[in-house]
């Protein structure tokens, strides 16, 4: 699909973007489909022996593979709804990054965003699985452009939102949280509060409003699937943290200038993290870029609160729409 029909065929959702956010993400059709919630989220959670250690993950359809990457300090469970609205045409696949989630990371093992791409690619393999669509969001976009540059051949299409680029990684915003990485303290000072006590959770001073469209309806199952194994393992949190203070994206334009695969980019307006100069410069660096789709209103984590639109936007770029 090239970028004119893309545009052609995006003119219903274009026209929505007028609209403030909270009136897309109250529309009907979002109520249409259940997603799974914590209790059979945690049922389904399967783990894939690698080298890389035992990586947990959530699979939802049959066919073609989709490879959802989450941000931090989420998990899989972040695109539960986009798995069940997608699974009648891809295989999605939804892991937990080294270090986060309920990953069981080998001893020693490297939790840079480099390593999470080649944890990937063996996860990919254990599965027998190729080619992905891949969509990310958050540190998860860093992840996906390195899969990219590491592994060109095995990747069909990339949906990003809100999330690393090279002119914004480490986003300033993050200084702070590797700073109390750096002295053990960020997963005891930042998240266990938070865990302790949900509605501080959901303040502005938590993790849910620093990051969330919509904070107050994040539900207290939630705030426990993201936060609980990250109380309980400080040291790889931490460690995750760490891994993200060097750019991981250095030198990596140029090479990413000659990726002709199809990528759409779906920004959050609100996101006090990322620069606003990032969608537009995702756009101008693919060759094959689909154009921006704002989110008015949108914050860092507003994939996960509005699974129709990310659905929506995937199936065309998938050309299945």
């Amino acid at each position: 699909m090239n970028r004119r029909s893309f545009a052609l065929s995006s003119l219903g959702l274009l026209a929505a973007s007028a609209l403030p956010a909270r009136h897309v993400l109250a529309s009907p059709a979002t109520l249409a489909v259940e997603a799974l919630d914590a209790s059979a989220f945690n049922a389904a959670r399967r783990f894939l022996k690698t080298g890389f250690g035992d990586i947990a993950y959530v699979e939802r359809g049959q066919g073609p593979a989709a490879l959802f990457l989450h941000g931090f300090p989420l998990n899989g469970f972040q695109w539960r709804g986009q798995l069940e609205r997608l699974s009648p045409w891809r295989r999605c696949l939804a892991p937990d990054f080294l270090g986060l989630g309920y990953t069981r990371v080998r001893a020693g093992q490297s939790l840079a965003p480099a390593a999470q791409a080649d944890m990937l690619a063996a996860f990919l393999d254990g599965l027998g699985e190729r080619y992905v669509d891949i969509v990310a969001n958050d540190s998860g976009v860093a992840v996906a452009q390195l899969f990219l540059v590491k592994y060109p051949d095995r990747v069909r299409s990339l949906l990003l939102t809100n999330g690393d680029t090279e002119i914004d990684c480490p986003p300033p915003a993050l200084l702070p949280v590797i700073e109390r990485a750096k002295a053990g303290a960020f997963a005891r000072e930042w998240l266990a509060p938070d865990l302790a006590d949900h509605d501080r959770a959901r303040s502005k001073i938590g993790l849910g409003g620093q990051t969330f469209t919509y904070p107050e309806r994040i539900e207290d199952a939630t705030i426990d699937m993201y936060l609980a194994p990250l109380v309980a393992n400080q040291n790889l949190t931490n460690g995750y943290a760490l891994a993200l203070e060097a750019n991981s994206l250095a030198g990596t334009e140029a090479v990413l200038r000659q990726k002709g695969q199809p990528v759409r980019i779906i920004w959050g307006t609100a996101d006090p993290i990322f620069t606003p100069k990032a969608p537009a410069y995702l756009n101008a660096l693919f060759p094959n870029a689909m154009g921006v789709r704002e989110v008015p209103g949108g914050m860092l984590f507003f994939p996960e609160e509005f699974p129709d639109l990310i659905a929506e936007q995937a199936k065309r770029l998938w050309g299945i729409a």
